[in-house]
């Protein structure tokens, strides 16, 4: 039986990066993945939606292009399949670049289903036989899947996951989104883009509504003008898919209403990968379909680690790497400070994009803050007007007393790479006046973030 120091059941964004700095720090690394490498993000989530969303963006541009002094002849065409198919060879050659990390940095790889099956033991079972490895020290990271809604079950035919969304055959006439979080969002604009007719229900009352509430707003205007149906404070109580269409019954504030689509994407949430890994039977403490670590991801039962979708932490990519590297680097005896949650950046790759970071407004107003807000919209900058992107704004929020900030909120153009400024402004407890003072450079859309800490403090030159 091959001993290791540490075992990672799962390559995902969490495990791949752990690894990677496990073996760094001179740690004998081993992986368990029962698929590819590079797991959901890489190949059916954050990587693969963001070259389909590129090509419906290339697309709207091309449409858009008479408004530039652009003409071009003949009607703008797209191949969906070849759309679907460039975006999975991205998400393949990403999913390669990590089997090259694992053998530049002396990662081992099993294949196959990774089972804690004694304290420091793990079984991999690869459909034709199984082996046993130890380890001192076992993290999982085996993420999440997509949620199943009570009554309404995936058939990957006509009721879809968003991993089926991203291969579909041909492209459909119309789909009912359920869910306005970050996938649902961003496949609404996919499809939309290309064609189909989409209706997307939500049921909260803001779409994206973990976001601060005026930036729910604003992408509620851009989807109506997109002519994407949304429908907020509704839900969908049935869907019935023994005809051709999927009839689906949707409760809504003013009754119940009925939509026929082709397809129903499900959208609403994730449910952790960690069924049939051991966690029963040697006692892993699990609280409401999440595994209990303490701050540094170890569980309550020695040796023994979780990471990413499977504990209770934002669901996101870059938190899962984030959590690998800080657990690696607390066994290996590194001083290591526990994550900063309240600084985790979130983007939602939407036209506009929208990124955020720390707290919503209201969010702040009821943890007791006294808030100062300074807001600047893109339509007031010189970029945007040359570059035709003129929606959405920078939203800032800072504790009155102190001057800090404590949030910031970001849609339009590029809010997704102007958004790391604000989480160092964050982390670093920047004040207005630093933000103020930091030279922004003309023109350029981040020249927003300047401008709205300037609003803040009464003193915005160009509003």
């Amino acid at each position: 039986m091959t001993k290791y120091d540490i075992i990672f059941l799962g390559s995902g964004p969490g495990g791949y990066v752990g690894a990677i700095r496990a073996a760094q720090l001179g740690k004998k690394v081993l992986v368990v993945e029962k698929d590819k490498l590079g797991g959901v993000c890489l190949n059916i989530g954050c990587i693969p939606t963001k070259a389909l969303l590129h090509s419906s963006s290339l697309l709207y541009s091309f449409k858009s292009a008479k408004q530039f002094g652009i003409s071009i002849d003949g009607e703008v065409n797209f191949d969906f399949s070849k759309i679907i198919g460039r975006s999975r060879r991205v998400s393949a050659k990403m999913s390669k670049g990590i089997e090259f990390l694992f053998k530049k940095n002396g990662v081992e790889v099993e294949k196959g289903f990774g089972k804690i099956v004694a304290p420091h033991k793990v079984e991999v079972d690869n459909g034709s036989e199984k082996k046993l490895f130890e380890a001192d020290h076992i993290i999982i990271a085996t993420g999440a899947r997509p949620k199943q809604l009570p009554g309404i079950p995936i058939d990957e035919e006509k009721v879809i996951s968003y991993r089926k969304a991203l291969t579909l055959e041909k492209l459909p006439e119309s789909m009912l989104i359920i869910g306005s979080g970050a996938i649902g969002t961003e496949m609404a604009f996919f499809y939309s883009s290309l064609g189909t007719k989409i209706t997307l229900v939500e049921f909260l009352p803001n779409v994206v509504p973990l976001e601060d509430e005026e930036i729910s707003s604003e992408l509620f205007n851009v989807l109506k003008k997109r002519r994407i149906e949304t429908l907020v404070s509704s839900k969908v109580v049935g869907v019935d898919t023994s005809g051709d269409l999927c009839k689906v019954k949707i409760e809504t504030p003013e009754g119940i209403i009925e939509k026929e689509v082709e397809i129903v994407l499900s959208a609403a949430g994730v449910t952790a990968n960690i069924e049939n890994i051991g966690l029963e039977e040697l006692g892993v403490t699990v609280k409401k379909g999440k595994i209990k670590t303490d701050e540094f991801y170890r569980t309550n039962v020695e040796g023994i680690y979780a990471i990413g979708d499977v504990i209770n932490t934002p669901a996101l990519a870059h938190v899962a790497s984030a959590e690998g590297i800080t657990c690696v680097e607390k066994i290996a005896g590194l001083a290591v400070s526990p994550i900063d949650y309240s600084s985790i950046p979130s983007c939602v790759y939407s036209e506009p994009e929208i990124s955020s970071v720390g707290l919503t407004e209201k969010h702040a107003k009821e943890s007791g803050l006294n808030v100062k807000i300074g807001k600047f919209p893109f339509s007031a900058l010189g970029k945007a007007s040359a570059s035709g992107h003129l929606e959405g704004f920078v939203k800032l929020v800072f504790d009155a007393e102190t001057d800090t900030i404590v949030g910031a909120h970001i849609i339009g153009e590029g809010a997704t790479n102007m958004i790391s400024e604000l989480v160092l402004a964050k982390k670093l407890k920047a004040k207005a006046t630093d933000i103020i003072k930091s030279i922004h450079p003309h023109p350029t859309m981040s020249e927003a973030i300047m401008e709205a800490a300037a609003q803040a403090e009464g003193e915005a030159i160009h509003i």
